[in-house]
């Protein structure tokens, strides 16, 4: 069922024609999901059963409507079918989430991201056919115990065996030309860009030198950027 009183077919039809995304469930992930491509500019059709949260995001979306997606009929009123990006965030309800995930597939979405609260929900949705599984908490607890453990500003997983870390200049690199370190074959990783005080980051070459105070981008194996991260 829609909420028909905030929900015009029409406008979601132009929305999916623009460079948008569906955003189904609005809790705390679908949510801040919503706010940061809005923020970005890309236009957003957020979906929730729960009409609090549905008022609560109501202005601060493209568009926002209380639906019950399970149902193919209601995804293909809200136009959904029509768009080529969508999330499905729910969280609080696995039946929901899959059957929502299921339908969406047998729509063809070309992109689909699905958020997983467990390890047997994301077998699910990949035995499924999602291209895309989510795990939220458990990328986040990863990424925490890195920073937590080493000496990086921040840590970004982009598989499962590398990493790109952001962190302070060590003992290798420091006050050395980048070219005369060799960096990728005694440590395994590179220096991809560099960024001296405010000023804007900066691609790194074989020319650049790196400064007490500086900031530092790397790129390489988990275990190897790790380990580079450790070193004082």
């Amino acid at each position: 069922m829609v909420n028909s009183r905030i929900f015009s077919r029409d406008r979601a039809t132009r929305i999916a024609e623009a460079d948008s995304v569906a955003v189904i469930g609005l809790g705390r992930f679908g949510r801040a999901i919503a706010l940061e491509l809005m923020a970005t500019g890309t236009e957003v059709l957020g979906i929730d059963a729960d009409e609090d949260i549905v008022q609560s995001l109501n202005g601060q979306l493209t568009q926002v409507v209380r639906a019950d997606t399970t149902k193919e009929e209601v995804l293909r009123q809200l136009a959904v079918n029509e768009f080529d990006r969508v999330v499905v965030a729910i969280g609080s309800d696995v039946q929901s989430s899959i059957l929502t995930t299921s339908i969406l597939l047998r729509m063809q979405i070309p992109h689909l991201w699905t958020k997983a609260v467990s390890d047997a929900h994301g077998q699910i949705l990949t035995q499924l056919g999602v291209q895309h599984v989510i795990y939220p908490e458990h990328e986040m607890g990863r990424r925490v115990a890195h920073l937590v453990r080493g000496a990086a500003l921040d840590y970004i997983e982009v598989d499962d065996d590398y990493a790109i870390v952001k962190m302070g200049p060590n003992r290798v690199v420091e006050g050395k030309r980048l070219g005369d370190t060799d960096l990728r074959k005694q440590h395994g990783v590179t220096v991809m860009a560099v960024q001296r005080g405010d000023a804007e980051w900066c691609n790194a070459d074989a020319d650049t030198v790196i400064m007490p105070g500086d900031t530092i981008l790397i790129a390489g194996p988990i275990k190897k950027a790790e380990a580079f991260g450790q070193l004082r």
